[in-house]
């Protein structure tokens, strides 16, 4: 089956990979779409440390192929969305709904892939841009069959990262301002986050003007090429200042941005030994800066949600799909969402 290797030097697609069949608590899930995440071109970059060889992909969606014993909450023929939380289900986290904080969850990479006679690892617990994939149980997540997949396929990272740290993490209220330095894939679903949260001021800010038709599409009220005028905007700065860059001194704005009480949410991942730093004088008027991880999300929950929103027409996927590329035209969609020209570039199988 067709897949999308990288051996530490090289991203392939190659035609020869091989996957088990699913064990106890296992699914086996034939991928239709795959979004091209930043986090997997981080991989090939250097800026998330990983194993290799790896299959890469987290955010997809198919169709169940096979269950192993003891799953019965999806079945053969049914369609799902995936998440990447391999979570337990039984520990401390996880019974406090915790899942994101769960330590099966995290830094444990299976190797249920085969090619050339040699195991490959999958990333995130998921490898989406392989034709058929491994997954726990709990990272399926049985969707409407009138969804497309190609949309469906967001939910699983971009949807449950950006909106659900707007609504689990930072609990925006209504009428609260919100600024989302970043206008991509993450930042666009902040937006639409902001905007079902009730939010009253959403200010986007990105460096590429083009991009301001569809932040103002997901929610923007307002958008900026730089933080620089965010004051003439909202002259005590913002409730909740979200970074969806992973840049450190994008960082830095975002704290500076902060009202009274305000918070910053981090969703951008610089390289894993990055420091920022800020004025702690700054922080005393009751301001916090907040880690997030997969936007604090339950996904059996969150997924479900989000699909009905989107059925009621008050949740954008379709629109954030911008090119869809068949899978053995990676580079080109690698190379597309590395210049901006893709609010999602999507894979298909």
């Amino acid at each position: 089956m067709r897949g999308v290797i990288f051996d530490g030097k090289q991203v392939r697609v190659v035609t020869d990979l091989e996957v088990r069949e699913p064990g106890p608590g296992e699914v086996r899930v034939a991928i239709s779409a795959a979004g091209l995440c930043h986090s997997d071109l981080s991989v090939v970059d250097g800026t998330i440390p990983f194993p290799v060889p790896v299959v890469l992909g987290h955010e997809g969606a198919g169709v169940v192929e096979a269950v192993g014993g003891g799953v019965t909450h999806v079945a053969p023929g049914d369609h799902v969305a995936l998440s990447t939380l391999a979570n337990c289900g039984t520990c401390a986290e996880c019974d406090r709904g915790r899942p994101t904080m769960c330590r099966q969850a995290i830094g444990r990479p299976g190797r249920p892939f085969g090619h050339e006679g040699s195991p490959v690892h999958q990333f995130a617990s998921n490898s989406a841009f392989a034709e058929r994939t491994v997954v726990k149980a709990v990272q399926a997540v049985r969707i409407p069959d009138d969804i497309p997949m190609t949309s469906a396929a967001l939910i699983g990272c971009g949807v449950l990262t950006g909106v659900g740290a707007v609504l689990n993490r930072a609990r925006v209220d209504r009428g609260d301002s919100v600024l989302v330095i970043g206008a991509g894939g993450i930042g666009l679903n902040v937006l639409q986050g902001a905007r079902l949260a009730g939010a009253g001021r959403i200010v986007a800010v990105d460096a590429n003007p083009a991009k301001e038709e569809m932040a103002r599409r997901f929610g923007a009220t307002d958008f900026l090429t730089s933080t620089e005028g965010l004051r003439e905007l909202l002259p005590t700065g913002v409730d909740h200042a979200f970074e969806c860059v992973g840049r450190v001194e994008l960082i830095r704005q975002a704290v500076d941005a902060l009202d009274r009480h305000g918070q910053a949410i981090l969703l951008g991942v610089p390289p894993a030994t990055a420091e920022v730093s800020f004025r702690v004088s700054s922080m005393y008027l009751d301001k916090s800066i907040l880690g997030c991880r997969y936007g604090s999300s339950r996904p059996q929950r969150d997924i479900a949600l989000y699909a009905g929103l989107y059925r009621q027409g008050r949740l954008l996927l379709d629109e954030l799909v911008t090119r869809t590329y068949p899978v053995e035209d990676f580079e080109q969609a690698a190379a597309d969402a590395e210049a901006g020209r893709v609010a999602r570039a999507v894979l298909t199988f």
